[in-house]
């Protein structure tokens, strides 16, 4: 690859279609905007992320396999970056029509079996963490109230293929190494095809805006209503996936949103100073005396604090 390395986000994804890796942009109602499904044009046919559950979506999901001369009821295997909507939402639709398998994390199993169980012990532990972190009962409850309607562009699965960290996905013409990349959610994992030096990356890099690194509930807890004893350290987690990343021999990155990532060194040394930046402007924020989390947060960001206070 290195000979030709593509320069421009078309030349990007170019070079993947070369590679059998045909990129989806499937629109979402959130607003990182659309999401980037890939189609490997291999055996067995498989798609790598689905997009949201909604009639919009699925619509433009079947438009974009069709002019690869294929139709949902030729996938054979679908696997799943990470457990947030906007990535899985079509997967049971998807799998029931096509028969296919599902793949994803072994930890990600048990939430993705009961994922309507799941998303309510994940909203119940967003309301603590918020009301333990100083956001006002109100504004924690609306938020509460908007995550449930979201819920309905989520999906549950039940995963036939669960992947271990550090094993091969074996396909006919590739093999994708699965690595977990825990940050932006507890489950982010990341496909590595060392022969091409690509990596589909799901929402653990994304060039265009930093990927969030959620407190969420840990997946050990998913699906067995066992409380959850220590605060997740999101952040921490993101920063040390992200330095595993950056060892990495990588040419290209294919992001879940947005254009491909071409230097993923350079963006992730400039993701690690932002956040060194951020924590030392709050430290500084503490001079004068305690604060909690969401008063740091409003002199931050100001009413994003409120919008997205979670």
């Amino acid at each position: 690859m290195s000979a030709q390395a593509p320069s421009t986000p078309e030349d990007g994804f170019d070079f993947a279609a070369t590679a059998g890796i045909h990129r989806l942009s499937i629109p979402t109602p959130f607003a990182v905007g659309r999401v980037n499904c890939y189609l490997l044009a291999d055996e067995p046919l498989t798609l790598i992320d689905t997009g949201p559950n909604s009639g919009k979506s699925l619509d433009e999901l079947e438009r974009a396999l069709a002019g690869y001369g294929v139709a949902v009821e030729d996938l054979a295997l679908i696997v799943i970056t990470h457990q947030h909507m906007d990535h899985l939402g079509l997967v049971e639709i998807l799998a029931r029509r096509s028969g296919a398998e599902v793949a994803a994390l072994d930890l990600l199993a048990p939430y993705l079996a009961d994922f309507r169980e799941s998303m309510a012990a994940d909203d119940a532990f967003s309301h603590a963490v918020m009301r333990r972190h100083g956001i006002p009962e109100d504004v924690a409850t609306v938020l509460g109230a908007v995550g449930v309607a979201f819920r309905a562009f989520g999906s549950r699965a039940d995963v036939t293929r669960p992947l271990r960290d550090g094993e091969t996905l074996e396909l006919r013409d590739r093999a994708l190494q699965v690595l977990h990349r825990p940050g932006h959610s507890p489950s982010d994992t990341v496909f590595w095809d060392q022969a091409r030096s690509i990596l589909i990356g799901g929402d653990h890099l994304l060039a265009h805006i930093s990927s969030n690194p959620l407190v969420s509930r840990p997946l050990s807890a998913a699906g067995r209503g066992e409380a959850v004893q220590e605060r997740p350290k999101a952040l921490v987690s993101y920063l040390e996936s992200m330095l595993q990343t950056r060892e990495m021999p990588i040419e290209l990155v294919l992001p879940g949103h947005g254009d491909p990532i071409f230097d993923h060194r350079e963006l992730i040394d400039e993701r690690l100073r932002m956040h060194r930046r951020r924590s030392e402007k709050m430290l500084r924020m503490l001079d004068g005396g305690p604060m909690s989390a969401f008063e740091i947060a409003l002199q931050m960001w100001g009413n994003v604090a409120v919008t997205q206070a979670y």
